[in-house]
């Protein structure tokens, strides 16, 4: 199992969220826990909700999703974008 850590990497001019530069979401098991931000955006967590549960789990190793690097929500004229750690537990 793996505890994803998803920090702001990128906020554009408007946000809806306001999440800034370093604003961190982690995932630990089935709880998501706000570090760094008092909120957590819904259009944002639907957006990456689809990997969520894989990069919390062991991937083979010729499994792309072990390479996502970079996840984005849907904001479609300049989406937040978060940087995607995975830590062994």
């Amino acid at each position: 199992m793996y505890k994803v850590v998803l920090e702001v990497v990128h906020v554009p001019t408007k946000c809806a969220a306001n999440y800034k530069v370093g604003d961190r979401i982690v995932i630990d098991d089935a709880i998501v826990r706000t570090e760094g931000s008092s909120n957590i955006c819904l259009y944002a967590l639907s957006a990456l909700m689809p990997y969520l549960t894989p990069l919390s789990r062991e991937l083979a190793e010729d499994d792309w999703m072990s390479e996502v690097t970079e996840l984005a929500c849907q904001d479609s004229h300049e989406p937040v974008k978060f940087k995607v750690t995975r830590i062994k537990k």
